[in-house]
């Protein structure tokens, strides 16, 4: 089944009519908000180059699942 999401509020500009691999393969200043600044930053500390590093990094994947489980106690 073909899943349809519009991105383009969450992409910059030049990355908007990119498949989701794509994506994935960008690097994280693709995000909107994510400055090249950003990026510079979360490579150096985190060794985060694209968004996928971004979306697998296990501390990130702890953040969000601790915050999902959080939010579902209120």
């Amino acid at each position: 089944m073909a899943v349809s999401v519009d991105l383009a509020k969450q992409l910059d500009k030049a990355y908007e009519n990119l498949t989701v691999a794509e994506v994935l393969d960008a690097p994280v200043a693709a995000l909107a908000g994510v400055s090249e600044g950003d990026a510079e930053k979360l490579s150096a500390a985190f060794g985060i180059k694209t968004v996928r590093d971004l979306g697998t990094n296990k501390y990130f994947k702890l953040a969000a699942a601790l915050a999902t489980i959080g939010d579902n106690g209120k």
